[in-house]
């Protein structure tokens, strides 16, 4: 027995009384007896099972070693977005940098001195559909106040020259009054109405035109050249509605002007258009 082995020698007998075998079937050494056999199987079995399990202990504590290792090595899932969050921050600050740097001057060197001067920026023009709505009115009543107001009642023919009145004349009533201008004088209405005579409409009075003012009230355009108006034509005072003439009964180009209450009962005209604001010489 070596020095080393741990089991020491069997020095009694009495356990096997027939002595050492020398059956070559039994495991361990030759000319040992069975029990000392098997004693000795089993101290080296033992000592091959503490080796094996050290060894298989020290590659355990190696593998996970290296995968602790590893993992360590590894990036965390939670710091992977931080340092894509990280990295995206610094680009944009490179590229804002990079902008500041490209961005082109403000300012530019006067010939003279070379110092920088501000670019002058344009002023927005004020835009007509935001105009304030009171000052459109306040132009709006200036401009209404500037424009005479257009009187109800005028002139048939002003500057005119009066060459006969309301009154008898050579027996005869001379139921109007007569106005004379060169021929082709514009003739207009006294007042605002109605048209209801325009043309030949009544013998000795040439072509003619009358107005229905309401209330019964009708004013007479005798003489005239041509009319520029239509039976049921609206005027308005001063509007044109004829030109002088001579048709008719007439002598030379005048304008022979009736007011008539009723159509047939003429009044005289002077103090009829007096009491409206119109003088008419008479």
């Amino acid at each position: 027995m070596p020095e080393n082995d741990p089991i020491p020698p069997e020095t009694t007998t009495d356990r096997n009384p027939a002595g050492p075998t020398t059956d070559p079937t039994v495991t361990g050494y030759p000319g040992a007896n069975p029990p000392e056999a098997r004693r000795r199987h089993a101290a080296l079995t033992g000592r091959l099972r503490y080796r094996i399990g050290g060894a298989v202990a020290l590659v355990g504590l190696a593998v996970a070693g290296g995968l602790v290792a590893f993992q360590g090595d590894a990036p965390s899932p939670d710091r992977v977005p931080v340092a894509r969050d990280e990295a995206a921050r610094a680009a944009a600050a490179e590229r804002a940098d990079r902008a500041v740097r490209a961005a082109p001057s403000t300012t530019a060197p006067t010939p003279s001195t070379g110092a920088a001067t501000p670019t002058p920026t344009a002023t927005p023009s004020a835009d007509p559909t935001t105009s304030p709505p009171a000052r459109k009115s306040a132009t709006a009543a200036r401009t209404t106040a500037a424009k005479p107001k257009r009187p109800a009642w005028v002139n048939p023919m002003p500057g005119a020259t009066v060459t006969s009145c309301y009154g008898m004349r050579w027996g005869v009533l001379h139921a109007g009054i007569d106005l004379a201008m060169p021929a082709e004088t514009p003739i207009r209405a006294a007042g605002a109405g109605t048209v209801v005579e325009a043309g030949w409409a009544f013998a000795g009075y040439g072509i003619s035109v009358v107005v229905d003012h309401g209330n019964g009230w009708l004013t007479h355009y005798a003489h005239q050249s041509r009319t520029v108006v239509q039976v049921g034509q609206k005027v308005t005072a001063g509007q044109v509605i004829g030109y002088e003439g001579a048709t008719g009964d007439a002598t030379g180009p005048h304008l022979h002007f009736e007011v008539h209450q009723g159509l047939w009962n003429q009044v005289d005209p002077a103090p009829w258009m007096r009491a409206r604001g119109v003088d008419l010489g008479c």
